[in-house]
C-alpha cells in the first residue's frame, strides 16, 4: 500500500530549514548560508522510503518584509502553509521565542493541520535541562504532533523525524517517480547554487540584491560537456563592482566555487560563463521579480 504526505517546512530565517531538507533528502537541493532569507522561493524536496512518499516544500523564512520580494517571500510560507498535509516547524535550540513564530504559531492554530515541531542546533546546547526548557516552552504554546530535537549538520535525530514524517502519511499513490529527488528545473537549480556562492563570499550589504538568471544551459553534442551562461544582477553599480571584484577576483571565484558543485550535482563537466548587470531596485519592480521567477 502506497503512502504519502506533503509537508511544508516552516520557520523564521537562518534556523536551518534548508539544511535540515538537504539532510532529509541525503543530497543538497536547497542552497544554504549563513545570511537570513537565503531561500526566496519554495522549493519542493521528495524523498520516497519503501511505500511511503514524503513531498516537502522548503520556504523562504517567515520575517517582517521590507520590499516587494520581501512581501512575495511570506506569501509563499502562507500559501505553503495553506495546501499541505502536515507542517515541519523548525526553531532553533536557543534564544527567546521569535515575533514570527508565534505569529507561525497562530496560523497553524486557524488551519489545523498536524504539525511536527523539529528543534535544531541541538549541539550548540550545554546540557539536556536547556533541551528541556526549550520543548516546555513551545509546546505550552502549541499541541504537536510530536517534538524531535536535531542536528541538520550532524544528522542527529534526523531518522527519527522522517519516521515520525511517516506516521502522517496516508493512503495514495505517489505523486512522483520513486528516484525524484526535486521538482525544480535544473535551470533554477543551477542559478540557485551560483547565488549561493555569491551569498558565502560576499559582505552582508550585496548579497541579497541580488538574482541570478540561466541564459543559457545547453550538453554539446560532440563532448561531454555542459555549457552554461549566467548573468548575475545585481540593484546598484556600486554592488556591480564589488561582485567582479579588483582585477575580476571575486567573479571568478564565485564562478570556480559554483562550477565545482553544479559538476557534481549534473555529473558532468561545466564551462561556466557568468556576467554581472545592474537592474536597479528590481526587489520592489513586479516585472522584473516575476522574470527571475520569484513570485
Amino acid at each position: 500500500m502506497t503512502k504519502t504526505a506533503f509537508t511544508a517546512i516552516v520557520g523564521c530565517p537562518n534556523v536551518g530549514k534548508s539544511s535540515l531538507l538537504n539532510r532529509m533528502l541525503g543530497t543538497k537541493i536547497a542552497i544554504v548560508s549563513s545570511k537570513p532569507q537565503t531561500t526566496r522561493t519554495k522549493i519542493m524536496g521528495v524523498l520516497t522510503r519503501g511505500e511511503t512518499q514524503l513531498v516537502f516544500t522548503d520556504t523562504p523564512g517567515y520575517h517582517k518584509p521590507h520590499n516587494k520580494l520581501g512581501e512575495k517571500m511570506n506569501q509563499a510560507v502562507g500559501d505553503s502553509i495553506g495546501g499541505v498535509d502536515a507542517c515541519l516547524f523548525v526553531v532553533e535550540a536557543k534564544g527567546d521565542i521569535k515575533k514570527g513564530e508565534y505569529e507561525l504559531i497562530d496560523k497553524f492554530k486557524k488551519i489545523k493541520v498536524p504539525v511536527i515541531l523539529a528543534i535544531n542546533k541541538i549541539d550548540m546546547l550545554g546540557d539536556k535541562e536547556e533541551l528541556l526548557a526549550r520543548i516546555l516552552q513551545f509546546s505550552k504554546l502549541f499541541d504537536f504532533e510530536a517534538v524531535v530535537p536535531v542536528c541538520a549538520t550532524s544528522g542527529e535525530n534526523v531518522d527519527d523525524l522522517l519516521d515520525e514524517l511517516d506516521k502522517l502519511a496516508f493512503e495514495s499513490p505517489h505523486f512522483f517517480p520513486d528516484d525524484t529527488l526535486t521538482d525544480q528545473p535544473e535551470r533554477v537549480l543551477a542559478a540557485e547554487m551560483i547565488r549561493e556562492k555569491i551569498l558565502r563570499l560576499m559582505d552582508k550589504e550585496v548579497p541579497h540584491g541580488i538574482a541570478v538568471s540561466i541564459e543559457k544551459m545547453r550538453e554539446r553534442d560532440d563532448k561531454d560537456i555542459l555549457d552554461i551562461e549566467a548573468t548575475i544582477y545585481c540593484e546598484r553599480e556600486s554592488h556591480k563592482g564589488m561582485v567582479i571584484g579588483k582585477k575580476g577576483a571575486m567573479l571568478k571565484k564565485i564562478s570556480t566555487y559554483a562550477r565545482q558543485d553544479l559538476e557534481n550535482f549534473f555529473g558532468i563537466k561545466v564551462n561556466l560563463q557568468t556576467w554581472v548587470k545592474v537592474k536597479e531596485d528590481w526587489r520592489n519592480r513586479e516585472g522584473l521579480i516575476h522574470n527571475f521567477g520569484l513570485d
